[in-house]
């Protein structure tokens, strides 16, 4: 079987849970590329928290930001964005829960973030300090904030007609645009590359992957994804602690070319 794509997820899934990449994975990803295939990542990541990941492995497409972004090389190709006027209602809304409550916004590659604490994070480094205290001005991707009570979270991105999402373990809320998605990303790029979904490899470990899993021709989760992951996907593999993204292609991919 060779497909044309390879799609994954980063984090929990193609990295260790220290955040780093093996050779081997690395090895493997560049093996693909050099028979034809495309590697693309497909994470929740801002782009510049991706960024150290994309310069290691050199994907051939990132689609970032919970699926509101694709990049080639650096170059944007798509954005699916919330206008700055309803940008602004869900900030002030987030702000009113807690005027303390720290916030990212994402607007293409720039984050905005009111944290004194920028330059001491090692994934958003490069963020823009803004306050919020005057609107914003530009079209919005994502915007994330720490909340303890889900039931705020979900009437929030009901009245401003936003599509909510939570990470695995944590109580940070992604409010995105409505009709966005790592599927519809997925999809529009399948279209731009005239590759058909059933041609794509996915690998994954979070609830926000189990659609990617389901769409593609192949949906693979790593053995310490959530139960609901697994009940989807196609196959199981190794651990992302064990390599198992790149433990599976060159098993089932790399092995019979």
């Amino acid at each position: 079987m060779k497909p044309k794509m390879i799609l994954t997820d980063l984090d929990h899934t193609l990295l260790h849970s220290d955040g780093s990449i093996s050779e081997y994975t690395k090895q493997v990803l560049k093996k693909c590329q050099s028979q034809g295939i495309l590697i693309v990542i497909a994470t929740a990541r801002y782009w510049i928290g991706a960024e150290r990941y994309i310069d290691e492995i050199r994907p051939d497409y990132e689609i970032t930001t919970d699926g509101t972004l694709i990049h080639r090389q650096g170059k944007q190709i798509y954005s699916c964005s919330m206008d700055q006027n309803a940008a602004n209602r869900i900030i002030q809304d987030l702000k009113r829960q807690n005027p303390d409550t720290e916030i990212t916004v994402a607007a293409g590659r720039q984050v905005f973030w009111n944290s004194r604490h920028i330059s001491e994070s090692e994934k958003l480094h490069k963020a823009i300090f803004h306050d919020y205290e005057r609107p914003l001005d530009c079209p919005v991707n994502k915007i994330v904030a720490e909340l303890f009570d889900s039931k705020i979270a979900t009437e929030i991105a009901d009245k401003n007609h936003c599509r909510l999402q939570c990470y695995r373990g944590e109580n940070w809320y992604a409010f995105l645009p409505e009709n966005s998605g790592k599927i519809q990303a997925i999809t529009e790029l399948a279209k731009l590359l005239h590759i058909s979904l059933h041609e794509i490899v996915s690998f994954g470990d979070d609830r926000n992957d189990m659609e990617m899993l389901r769409i593609c021709g192949k949906g693979v989760a790593v053995s310490n994804a959530v139960m609901d992951v697994k009940a989807v996907a196609d196959d199981i593999t190794l651990s992302n602690d064990a390599d198992g993204v790149a433990d599976w292609i060159h098993k089932h991919i790399l092995a019979s070319l």
